[in-house]
């Protein structure tokens, strides 16, 4: 009897360490961009009305920017664009982006803008069992050179 009960306890412990190994799999995420645009970050949306900043560290300058949304849909309310320079854009925004869309695009200014960070105002939509969407933040390169 005691030999089963460690034979059990055994094969009880290698299911457990293999289910363990086989749900520590890459959380990588592979995001397939157009030519010009660049990832500027992204962010997990609640259910109930949610604000988030989205900090942009990178330096360079950018035309227009768009989001992607990913997993649920989202309801967008309000969105903020502060510039590295202090300023800031409030485009009329009240938008509802399905589940693996993109925003339509917001232009920035033709000479390119420097940007520092990105408030949304924002929820997930649909079934809370579900999950939680995921928006991901694109910006255009400008390039001063376009030929």
């Amino acid at each position: 009897m005691r030999i089963r009960t460690i034979y059990t306890l055994s094969l009880l412990l290698t299911l457990l360490f293999a289910s363990s190994l086989m749900s520590c799999g890459s959380t990588r995420q592979t995001v397939v961009l157009e030519k010009d645009w660049e990832m500027l970050g992204q962010s997990k949306v609640n259910f109930v009305k949610d604000t988030d900043d989205i900090d942009v560290t990178n330096e360079n300058k950018f035309t227009a920017i768009r989001f992607r949304v990913e997993d649920r849909s989202v309801r967008i309310h309000e969105l903020k664009v502060y510039f590295t320079n202090g300023d800031k854009l409030e485009p009329s925004l009240d938008d509802a982006i399905e589940a693996d869309q993109y925003s339509r695009v917001i232009e920035l200014n033709p000479e390119g803008r420097m940007v520092d960070h990105i408030q949304f105002k924002y929820r997930t939509t649909g079934n809370v069992l579900r999950g939680r969407a995921n928006v991901l933040v694109l910006g255009k390169r400008y390039n001063p050179y376009p030929y």
